[in-house]
């Protein structure tokens, strides 16, 4: 996938957009990720991968603030966002797509989205008030959520219970509940993680598609995909960085095939 500049970039593309430094998560004694120095550019597709145990899912925790770092720093569009809460980064532009679905099964699509669009607009409302007055007078969320909808293609069937829909469906809808928080930076956890091949080239296809205008940070075990849609990667090995650059460069990097790829060649 090529860097993209859109408007919805907000800024120039090649500005970094995330940094960590010396960024350490220890669970007592062990080191999950050991003085990780991360850069990626606004508007780009960077793939983080690594065996087992490598650290890719601690380093995305600690940049969603899931977990709390031991030490380091995370810096977001410029500003220091260690401290932050979940919710903070989700409002200053942070979203993220599980491997387990992370949509409510007994809602409908658009109740769905427009949750997500509410989390985001909160603190304009009155708490309480946002829980009892109509959702329809806030036409702005609304608006959101119509825009979204019509975005990941669903609405048509805006109004059908989430648990109802068929799986490819299921993952327009995880991909449209990120979209309505309005990201800049969109996490994605193994989205491909028991795809069958058929299943995983429509996720590609997707991605593809709808995201197409947002940076992206993606973990994922299919080489093959890594490949295909990264724009640069970053290779984790026991919870530090091994090795960054192009898929081309990744492929031949002697160190890269003898700890990950198996010998993998270009």
């Amino acid at each position: 996938m090529a860097t993209q500049t859109t408007e919805s970039n907000r800024r120039t593309a090649g500005e970094t957009i995330l940094r960590t430094d010396g960024l350490v998560k220890k669970f007592g004694q062990f080191v999950a990720t050991d003085r990780v120095d991360l850069e990626v550019e606004r508007g780009e597709f960077r793939s983080i991968i690594g065996p087992n145990g490598a650290g890719k899912t601690t380093l995305f925790n600690l940049v969603t603030g899931a977990l709390p770092a031991t030490e380091g720093n995370i810096y977001f569009d410029g500003e220091e966002i260690t401290a932050l809460s979940p919710p903070e980064r989700v409002r200053r532009g942070i979203g993220r797509s599980f491997q387990i679905s992370n949509i409510f099964g007994g809602l409908t699509v658009r109740e769905n989205v427009r949750l997500a669009a509410q989390s985001i607009d909160r603190d304009e409302y009155n708490f309480l008030e946002s829980l009892f007055k109509p959702t329809d007078r806030y036409d702005r969320m609304n608006d959101r959520t119509d825009k979204v909808l019509a975005r990941v293609g669903l609405e048509d069937v805006a109004d059908e219970q989430a648990d109802a829909l068929a799986y490819g469906d299921k993952r327009r809808l995880e991909i449209g509940v990120v979209l309505a928080t309005d990201p800049d930076l969109v996490l994605f956890d193994e989205p491909t993680a028991g795809m069958s091949a058929e299943e995983t080239q429509e996720t590609i296809d997707l991605l593809e598609e709808v995201l197409v205008d947002q940076t992206l940070l993606l973990v994922e075990h299919d080489i093959e995909l890594v490949m295909e849609l990264s724009d640069r990667i970053t290779v984790l090995n026991r919870g530090e960085i091994l090795a960054e650059g192009t898929p081309d460069e990744i492929a031949a990097n002697q160190d890269v095939q003898d700890a990950y790829l198996g010998g993998m060649t270009e």
